[in-house]
């Protein structure tokens, strides 16, 4: 019987994406919206794609209703693309997370999940290129939300419709490596495992408090041994 709920962040997380994601999205606002704004310098760590594409375009100058009469067509052309165009040799799986899940995914009482900024469609596929996209039978993704705040209600509505068990808060667990996934764990008072393996320093987490703390998910049966315990 499921006991936890564990909820892991895609990008910086679980795997590394090269800069050609960067150089789809800009392909992909150029092709919709004829501008790019600053999608080449902003910082997507820890962001929702759509407050990305939003923020990138409100820079250029465009406005709500122009970038919201649009956003189907620029969403479903950024999955397409990332689909057609990302490639195996563009993603790294981090250090310790294939023998992560597989260990996890043993375990009876743990339910998998995600939990992230990525659209589903884009986000999926870059689990699929390293062939870990199977350990997780469903998540919260910037399809649902506009705030990152939103997603881990969501998150746990749906894994009560998948296995009719509802998990309170202190038995969900949000695992990310920036201080975004920290904060939305704290929307519903859930645990928060914060990994220095993105952009963030482990010194960057600490200050924001998280349940725990790794450089990266090397040692496999301490990091268990503390989703088990936490």
């Amino acid at each position: 019987m499921y006991n936890k709920l564990v909820l892991f962040d895609i990008d910086g997380t679980l795997l590394l994406a090269s800069n050609t994601n960067r150089r789809i999205l800009v392909d992909a606002l150029m092709a919709v919206y004829g501008t790019e704004g600053n999608a080449r310098s902003y910082n997507f760590a820890g962001k929702m794609d759509s407050v990305i594409i939003h923020d990138v375009l409100k820079h250029a100058g465009l406005k709500d209703e122009h970038i919201s009469e649009k956003f189907t067509t620029i969403k479903n052309t950024y999955i397409d693309l990332v689909k057609k165009q990302l490639r195996p040799e563009d993603i790294q799986l981090l250090n310790g997370v294939p023998e992560l899940l597989g260990k996890l995914s043993e375990r009876k009482d743990i339910l998998l999940g995600l939990l992230t900024g990525n659209f589903e469609g884009s986000g999926r596929h870059k689990l699929e290129l390293p062939a870990i996209n199977h350990f997780f039978p469903f998540g919260a993704f910037a399809d649902d939300a506009h705030h990152r705040s939103k997603l881990p209600a969501i998150a746990v509505e749906r894994a009560y419709s998948l296995t009719g068990k509802m998990f309170t808060p202190e038995k969900v667990i949000i695992i990310g490596d920036t201080e975004h996934d920290i904060t939305c764990a704290r929307a519903i008072q859930a645990r928060s495992i914060a990994v220095s393996t993105g952009t963030y320093s482990a010194e960057q987490l600490k200050s924001h408090q998280p349940d725990a703390l790794f450089d990266d998910f090397g040692d496999t049966q301490k990091v268990v041994s503390c989703i088990a315990n936490i």
